[in-house]
């Protein structure tokens, strides 16, 4: 597992009555990794929807489950941005079980920057638009 990683730790109310993890819960991990990595690169998101009434939504997803995690294990879940357009960002996101880095999960969600309340497509912030660019481009120095 490469590029920017979230710890997570699997609770009680992340699991089902057999103690595994509900299979949509890898959704909310990934979308918290997703979260951290923009606000580790210095983007604010808090306010946006506010101000300049923009959101962003997963527009698609394609999620494989290889093996179950469990109550109380570690994960790491990784957030790696793979595309961009001006419109939406592709990233490929994993969750690994910290202790063995058994890959649990592995899918690739596509996030697109919407204008609200009409829910239609615009392009990104330009502070956004930059950190994707960024990402994506090869470093020149």
């Amino acid at each position: 597992m490469s590029g920017f990683r979230w710890p997570v730790r699997i609770y009680v109310e992340d699991t089902d009555a057999g103690g595994i993890v509900f299979y949509a819960n890898y959704l909310k991990y990934f979308e918290r990794a997703r979260t951290e990595w923009v606000r580790s690169e210095g983007v604010a998101l808090r306010g946006r929807l506010e101000s300049e009434g923009v959101a962003f939504v997963v527009h698609s997803l394609n999620v494989q489950y290889h093996q179950p995690a469990f109550l109380d294990d570690e994960l790491m879940v990784s957030a790696d941005l793979i595309a961009g357009t001006r419109t939406a960002m592709t990233f490929r996101q994993q969750a690994h079980r910290k202790a063995d880095d058994a890959l649990l999960v592995d899918g690739e969600v596509k996030v697109a920057c919407v204008q609200l309340p009409s829910g239609r497509p615009r392009r990104m912030p330009e502070d956004i638009q930059a950190l994707v660019n960024r990402t994506l481009q090869p470093n020149n120095e």
